[in-house]
């Protein structure tokens, strides 16, 4: 009896580490190069999505439901890139791989919440572009201020409570063994698969997280431009399909920065097996270039944006002239 019971307290007893050691990015070779890059890809993109965010802040004229989107998804971009490009810094700066338990916990919360609101809110942004197109009468029926915010919030609970039941059950796995993460931050699936207990709940939480944050959305936001692309054909002018197609240029653009890159890294894993350095960077490129090119490509694609910054810098311009 006693046997039974020292067995028994010995499965659910559960071993949480005080660190986690970072090791992903300790072999790059011309480490140095990567992370110059990495801070200017940081510089960037916090500079962009900031000017984004107040021109959107400021300007009256920007408060429609479009740019509620492209609010949030500047939002998005700089919430994540300050979930991973800091802590990568810090560990090459400092030479500092550990982190404790409950700040990778929090680490791995913030970039899979920021990065899933990306996408989520690309779907969003289809889904205006959708309405304007296909049912042009009733847009300002379906999409206005009050339902993008309703739409947001209900997409900031959602996936607020999803991110979090991801990351508490990782609080149930026992790590027994090795604290070594061989990734470039506190990323769920390497985590996971260190436990010495079963992990069979967080590999569905896992394809659950790439179902609903990458499959679901591509598949949504190719749907509605197939609905866009047949609504297309049936204007009869030349001049109104370019002037609509227009429309969506800054939006596609958007989606393939943001879908390509993931793709291209999970399959190249798959057909060309790359080395763990090669993962860790492609990856690491994939998730850290885009909140750099989205506010290039809104401001360089979107003529309300463009007249703002083109406004502000001819004032300052006089300004100085005159003084």
């Amino acid at each position: 009896m006693s046997s039974i019971n020292a067995s028994f307290s010995q499965s659910i007893l559960i071993v949480h580490p005080e660190y986690f050691f970072i090791i992903g990015l300790s072999g790059i070779p011309y480490s140095t190069y990567y992370y110059i890059f990495l801070f200017i890809t940081y510089f960037f993109s916090i500079i962009g999505n900031s000017i984004v965010l107040l021109i959107i802040a400021l300007d009256r004229s920007l408060h429609s439901p479009k740019y509620i989107g492209v609010f949030n998804l500047a939002l998005a971009d700089i919430g994540e890139i300050n979930a991973l490009i800091p802590n990568m810094m810090r560990t090459f700066l400092f030479n500092s791989q550990y982190i404790s338990f409950n700040a990778c916990l929090a680490n791995m919360f913030f970039v899979f919440f920021f990065s899933s609101m990306q996408s989520f809110t690309l779907v969003v942004l289809a889904y205006d572009r959708f309405i304007a197109i296909c049912l042009p009468l009733r847009y300002h029926a379906l999409v206005n201020n009050t339902s993008m915010a309703l739409i947001f919030t209900a997409v900031y609970v959602f996936n607020c409570t999803v991110v979090s039941m991801m990351v508490s059950f990782i609080t149930r796995l026992s790590f027994c063994e090795s604290n070594m993460i061989p990734s470039y931050f506190c990323d769920h699936g390497p985590i996971y698969r260190l436990a010495c207990n079963d992990n069979s709940l967080n590999k569905f939480m896992a394809f659950l997280i790439a179902s609903l944050y990458f499959i679901v959305p591509l598949v949504i936001i190719v749907l509605s431009y197939l609905g866009i692309f047949l609504a297309l054909t049936k204007i009869t002018s030349l001049e109104g399909r370019l002037k609509a197609l227009k429309t969506c240029v800054s939006h596609l653009l958007l989606v393939g920065t943001f879908f390509l890159p993931i793709f291209c890294v999970y399959f190249s894993q798959l057909l060309l097996s790359l080395s763990p350095n090669a993962r860790v960077i492609c990856t690491s490129l994939a998730y850290a270039v885009p909140p750099m090119l989205n506010p290039i490509i809104y401001v360089l694609n979107t003529a309300e944006i463009k007249d703002i910054i083109q406004k502000v810098f001819r004032n300052r311009s006089v300004e100085s002239i005159s003084k």
